[in-house]
């Protein structure tokens, strides 16, 4: 599997993954997501095999000098490349632009449901701080999962 950023060409096979991992009323729209993607204060990193796309994943930050906080929008692999690393690889990229962002922490929010995703999340430290009731259509709870950052050079 190899691993880059994103690039302008690469939107239709990363809507098509939004459309394959995510049916309406949760899935992205493709305006929201183009926005998501172009913004300053994202990075957009992609995994592919053999020149296919097989994921992405989403990160943003926001915050003043010093109190930089990082949230995962979305980490999205197909079915058939699960299980095999990408979402792991995923997860440590967009960390790893979170700290070039000088972000102190990281956080996303996870249905409860999503079992496969909660297990990822927990094995490379994050943990749940809270749950948000009716964040997914229709009505569905969503975990609040977070984790300190440090910095590279003291991993």
């Amino acid at each position: 599997m190899h691993y880059r950023l994103y690039t302008p060409e690469d939107f239709a096979a990363l809507y098509a993954i939004e459309q394959i991992c995510f049916k309406p009323p949760l899935r992205f729209d493709r305006d929201y997501l183009q926005r998501l993607i172009n913004r300053s204060s994202s990075a957009t990193w992609v995994a592919e095999e053999i020149g296919r796309m097989a994921g992405f994943a989403i990160v943003e930050w926001a915050g003043k000098p010093n109190a930089v906080a990082a949230y995962i929008a979305t980490i999205e692999v197909l079915p058939e490349y699960r299980i095999q690393g990408a979402g792991s690889e995923l997860l440590r990229l967009t960390e790893k632009s979170a700290r070039s962002a000088h972000a102190h922490t990281i956080w996303l929010h996870v249905d409860t449901r999503n079992a496969g995703a909660i297990r990822l999340y927990e094995a490379h430290g994050y943990r749940c701080e809270g749950r948000e009731e009716n964040l997914y259509p229709p009505g569905d709870a969503a975990l609040v999962y977070r984790k300190l950052l440090k910095p590279d050079a003291a991993r």
